[in-house]
């Protein structure tokens, strides 16, 4: 038996790799939680239940690092496919057809909601061209004599974070381009993905130096709804990107980047306590005043590496996660499977499908309900609120998923790769039409897969946030 043993340690089979094509539905899930977060933030502090003294309301205030969340999932999911081209020597995506899918997916249902809260509580301004450019292209935090009062006008105060993202997609192809530029000096895809993490190390670095401006000569408010400040948060999820990806690469059977990964899914419980910690950490006065903003440059550096580390142990051990099938899964709720089954729920997933839509509209339910009920802001009770206008607003957010997100993103056809051929036009007669064969030179096929690489089988990219 013991001479047995070692054989069949060495015949083991390999640990199945993480999920890095297709779509990873316990994602979802996780955004989920954060739109969820991002709602009992809001109704917290507008009834004050945020602002009262104690462990609760401590708690209740550090709601607000479902942000970091957003921007996290951001970085891993889109900063994926430049990865991918990086480690593999090949072309990376088409930057017209990457913005044209993020602007349907963001702008529509935005657009729809920005103009509900304008005519509603923004009459005044209706006549101005400025503020109506200013809002539909998310631009409106870079205004530093801003006409509403707190992080937006009113009923869109929570869509600074929607301009940072979009700050983020209109720079991410330059930030592919330099990141990879360096790390194509390497040889081969191990020493590439380490540039690639110093990279992001230096771009998180980055982040907290542009803490300084914000604070010295003179203090500047509005700059903590600016992107370079977040780079950090998002430099989380794309280190993400690179690890899972690199781990498919990796050379040898067992390297230490696919034992990361391996240790990470196995000790789902660990992260997510470790997460905790810093929720609580963050909910401390170091990390600041129990609303938007901190007091100073240090507890702002300390409120960003807590909410960096709560983004990534939230996210690594869902992000590991091997493809449906690819691992026996002998337990539902036993030895960190219960993550993965909570994330995979069909209540986690609709929550997650209708997730931007309830980022969207909580503003204005809110709103609306309080006008309604009469109730002055700091007061009120958190539960007779948290209740109705978590129903308003998941009810707007699945008809917007309905009838505007889905149709939107049924146009990402009309704006195609450079060089990809043209769908054939139906022929009069019935009779299918042939294509022109092209000469190899013209063909761009993806180059076969070696073993160490992604199954090719399911090309689509996982859905971005």
């Amino acid at each position: 038996m013991s001479a047995a043993a070692p054989e069949q340690e060495n015949h083991r089979p390999p640990a199945p790799l993480p999920q890095v094509r297709g779509h990873n539905a316990p994602l979802d899930g996780i955004r989920a939680i954060a739109a969820l977060m991002v709602l009992v933030f809001h109704v917290a502090v507008e009834t004050g239940a945020a602002l009262a003294p104690g462990v609760r309301g401590a708690l209740l205030s550090a709601a607000e690092l479902a942000v970091p969340l957003f921007f996290g999932l951001s970085g891993l999911l889109l900063y994926r496919p430049w990865v991918r081209a990086c480690l593999d020597g090949s072309r990376g995506p088409d930057v017209r057809v990457y913005l044209w899918k993020r602007a349907l997916r963001v702008l529509p249902a935005y657009w729809i909601v920005a103009v509900a809260a304008l005519l509603l509580w923004s009459r005044e301004r209706l006549g101005s061209v400025g503020t109506w450019f200013e809002v539909l292209t998310l631009t409106f935090t870079y205004d530093t004599d801003p006409w509403w009062v707190g992080t937006g006008p009113y009923g869109l105060g929570q869509m600074w974070s929607l301009c940072v993202e979009v700050s983020f997609y209109a720079l991410l192809p330059l930030i592919a381009l330099v990141l990879g530029r360096y790390a194509m000096r390497g040889r081969d895809a191990d020493e590439r993905a380490r540039r690639l993490l110093i990279g992001l190390g230096a771009l998180a670095a980055l982040g907290l130096l542009a803490l300084v401006p914000q604070f010295y000569p003179e203090p500047r408010p509005y700059m903590h709804a600016w992107l370079p400040r977040t780079l950090g948060l998002f430099a989380v999820g794309m280190a993400l990107a690179v690890l899972t990806e690199w781990a498919w690469r990796e050379k040898g059977a067992d390297g230490p980047v696919r034992r990361l990964c391996r240790t990470l899914h196995a000790n789902t419980t660990l992260c997510w306590i470790l997460a905790a910690i810093l929720y609580a950490l963050n909910a401390t006065p170091a990390g600041g005043p129990r609303f938007v903003g901190v007091d100073g440059l240090w507890i702002s550096v300390f409120a960003t590496l807590t909410a960096m580390g709560f983004a990534f142990f939230f996210i690594a051990p869902v992000a590991v996660l091997p493809a449906p099938g690819a691992a026996p899964r002998p337990y539902r709720w036993r030895r960190g499977a219960w993550l993965e089954t909570l994330l995979s729920h069909r209540v986690s997933l609709y929550l997650g499908k209708v997730s931007y839509g309830i980022f969207l509209w909580q503003f204005v339910v809110l709103y609306l309900w309080r006008d309604f009920t009469g109730q002055e802001i700091f007061t009120g009770s958190f539960w007779l609120d948290m209740v109705p206008v978590t129903a308003g607003t998941v009810l707007l957010a699945h008809l917007t998923h309905r009838w505007v997100e889905e149709p939107s993103r049924r146009l990402v056809g009309w704006v195609r790769p450079a060089g990809a051929p043209r769908r054939p036009k139906p022929s009069l007669t019935g009779a299918p039409r042939h294509r022109r064969p092209q000469s190899p030179e013209s063909s761009s096929s993806e180059p076969s897969p070696s073993p160490s690489s992604p199954p090719s089988s399911d090309p689509s990219s996982p859905s971005s946030s």
